[in-house]
């Protein structure tokens, strides 16, 4: 390569004038490379960015603690059935003592009754009480589970069994 070519070429790749270019090559022998490097020294060429990658799992802020997640799974799973069941029992048992079944007509409340009592009243009247249920509805009662938890779903079912009656009493005034 002639010298006029090694001048193109780190004029083109240093982006500085034919002079500097020139001047480098002559202050290096010749060298394109040491010249570059000539040329980076001199501050007349921004150098590359450096990129530094390192293994140690602390410095990656993209991954997470992987083994934390593994164990907790782990004795969750480890759990026997005893301890699990008793689990699921303390939740109903929170779920029934923090809520209440309110029943009202015409906004006028008729009766709140704790879900732990209803519970109990069904376990030995469930009859009587389905009876009653189905009949207050067509009286054009309103039930609505409320308290501590949420429970839309169960009022919601709730609010298409009054629909049902009320589609029921349409049907029949029809008559």
């Amino acid at each position: 390569m002639d010298e006029f070519e090694k001048v193109e070429k780190l004029r083109q790749r240093a982006n500085v004038t034919y002079e500097e270019a020139r001047d480098a090559l002559k202050a290096c022998d010749g060298d394109v490379l040491d010249a570059m490097v000539y040329l980076e020294k001199e501050g007349k060429v921004d150098s590359p960015e450096s990129s530094t990658f390192n293994t140690n799992y602390e410095e990656q802020t993209q991954y997470q603690d992987v083994q934390g997640t593994v164990d907790e799974q782990e004795k969750e799973n480890s759990k026997t059935f005893g301890q699990k069941f008793k689990h699921l029992c303390s939740i109903v048992i929170a779920k029934l003592r923090d809520n209440y079944i309110k029943v009202t007509r015409h906004e006028n409340e008729i009766i709140k009754l704790p879900l732990w009592a209803l519970v109990i009243i069904l376990l030995f009247a469930w009859q009587i009480v389905l009876v009653a249920f189905i009949i207050s509805l067509f009286l054009d009662c309103h039930y609505t589970i409320e308290g501590k938890d949420k429970m839309n779903v169960a009022n919601e079912a709730m609010n298409k069994a009054e629909e049902a009656a009320e589609y029921v009493k349409n049907e029949f005034d029809k008559l």
